[in-house]
């Protein structure tokens, strides 16, 4: 049987959660029914993406009964955590109620930690049940083969370091520095990426002549022998996101005896999941890749189109779209891209001048998005390294 093991400084207690805290698991779904009392519904994604729970969210609009509604009101003080998920890594993820909520009860797949005897604070507790080590014990506790879930006497088990309330507090308040920089980052970004999609849109749906892929792209393959070394093999995300590099360690669980190389700016698509959005760029990076016959490669003839322009075309929600119309069959492999079509395909291409002009701006703009994702990686490290040292004992807050 898994048990949880943690130092904890002089003058902490490790008590079980259930000492400290009435565990309740809600079971209010999403229908609305006549008869019932009309309350705001407090969902998964609200307390999965959410560290806080406060009256700003957009709370869904249900039903509930009566019973329901004194059992899972949600309270100041509260702790919101999910109990059941596809993962067990994403059990236990935890969110506290900061202030009165108005009409607002938790909702399936959730459950309500209340603290009890004034011994903890909910905002401590939330933080602490998010910390690693001890947010590890939902994992391990965790039942299920495809989906995974929680029962009270997994909650029964889980054990929670408890400081001084005056150090509760200290914590809590260091770490809230943390969260409403990631937060506020995090609507910096959201922000920044609505302004590129506007401005991608307007600068690529210019007026502008329209023309086939086929007068400025050429189908290029670079065939070449397997190699009888390891290698790196380069494959494309759907949706869009780019290529990802793969190590191919022993090159005999490779059926196939040819492959194809890459260069930099080379255009590549898988045929099978184009419908998909797998189509991108090739980096200068992964110019020593290779790539299957699924994989075919167009170079680029830049007297007529730039790269840095296209770049932006193909990941163009109207672009990938066409992708699927020249893609026939059903789902996933049986969907093959007709090269012939993608050819043929037509878009608005300005002048040399005009692309490079647009793909500086946009560039600039996803250059300004990209800075901001390392800023919140780094928020969110530094918040994880403080709390390993102030849930531990390691660092103490020095009041005032």
């Amino acid at each position: 049987m898994f048990k949880f093991k943690i130092d904890i400084p002089l003058g902490w207690e490790l008590c079980k959660l259930t000492d400290i805290a009435h565990v309740t698991f809600s079971g209010v779904d999403k229908k609305s029914e006549s008869g019932e009392v009309q309350v705001k519904l407090c969902n998964y994604t609200d307390v999965f993406y959410n560290r806080y729970i406060h009256n700003n969210l957009n709370f869904m609009k249900a039903t509930a009964s009566t019973s329901e509604v004194e059992k899972c009101s949600l309270k100041k003080g509260d702790v919101v955590f999910t109990k059941d998920s596809e993962t067990p890594e994403e059990i236990g993820i935890c969110a506290s109620v900061e202030e009165h909520l108005s009409n607002v009860i938790c909702g399936y797949h959730l459950g309500i930690i209340r603290p009890i005897n004034n011994k903890v604070y909910g905002s401590y507790l939330s933080i602490v049940l998010n910390f690693h080590p001890v947010h590890y014990q939902f994992v391990r506790l965790a039942n299920g083969v495809t989906r995974f879930g929680l029962n009270l006497s997994a909650m029964n088990m889980i054990m929670v370091p408890i400081p001084p309330q005056t150090k509760q507090m200290e914590i809590v308040d260091a770490i809230r520095n943390w969260d409403y920089a990631i937060e506020k980052t995090g609507k910096l970004i959201e922000g920044k990426r609505l302004r590129h999609v506007a401005l991608a849109n307007k600068l690529l749906s210019r007026k502008s002549s329209t023309v086939p892929l086929k007068k400025f792209l050429k189908l290029t393959l670079r065939d070449a022998a397997k190699p009888d070394i390891p290698y790196w093999a380069l494959g494309i995300r759907s949706h869009g996101k780019g290529t990802f590099r793969r190590f191919v360690e022993n090159p005999n669980t490779v059926a196939m005896d040819t492959l194809y190389r890459v260069r930099h700016d080379d255009l590549i698509v898988n045929i099978t999941f184009a419908w998909e959005g797998a189509i991108a760029f090739v980096d200068r990076a992964d110019e020593d890749c290779f790539v299957s016959h699924r994989f075919p490669t167009f170079e680029v003839d830049r007297n007529n189109a730039l790269p840095e322009y296209l770049r932006h075309v193909i990941v163009q929600k109207r672009f990938i779209r066409n992708l699927g119309l020249i893609s026939p069959g059903g789902a996933g492999r049986n969907r093959v891209l007709n090269k012939t079509d993608f050819l043929n395909l037509k878009i608005s291409l300005p002048e040399v001048k005009e692309q490079e002009k647009i793909g500086d701006v946009l560039n600039t703009s996803l250059w300004e998005i990209s800075l901001l994702e390392t800023k919140l990686e780094l928020f969110k490290k530094q918040k994880r390294g403080l709390m390993q040292k102030l849930l531990t004992g390691e660092w103490r807050v020095k009041a005032g």
